[in-house]
């Protein structure tokens, strides 16, 4: 038996490497492409939105930010919205903003109360 050629076998080694060195070459291009495609501001922004949209506690935290804006802004304007004189204008935003961080926090409360309120009504619109 004779000894194989080492020519033919560094010839086959050196075909095999190339194929190999395609084969990732062309996975790095890939690899570099989806990277670029992710770092664009606009794909930051749908994938974030992507995340928190399928955050579980979403619609409750959306709704008790929006209980708590409303009480914020519903107090500013009880509290100092008409008035004309600054001092007066900066005590209503400081409160409104006070009682709308509050609402915030207690907004299962206000949300409890509002339905009772809305029930109460109907309730007296029906009779």
């Amino acid at each position: 038996m004779q000894a194989p050629d080492p020519f033919i076998l560094l010839n086959q080694l050196i075909v095999i490497k190339e194929a190999e060195q395609l084969q990732q070459g062309t996975a790095l291009k890939e690899h570099f492409r989806e990277t670029y495609e992710s770092l664009k501001p606009i794909n930051i922004l749908k994938s974030t939105f992507k995340k928190a949209s399928s955050s579980p506690n979403l619609k409750s935290q959306l709704t008790n930010t929006a209980i708590g804006m409303t009480t914020g802004f519903l107090a500013k304007k009880l509290l100092g919205g008409s008035s004309s004189n600054p001092l007066i204008k900066l005590v209503g935003t400081l409160l409104g903003s006070f009682v709308g961080s509050k609402a915030e926090d207690n907004a299962e409360g206000i949300k409890s109360l509002g339905s009772f309120l809305v029930n109460k009504v109907a309730g007296h619109n029906s009779k």
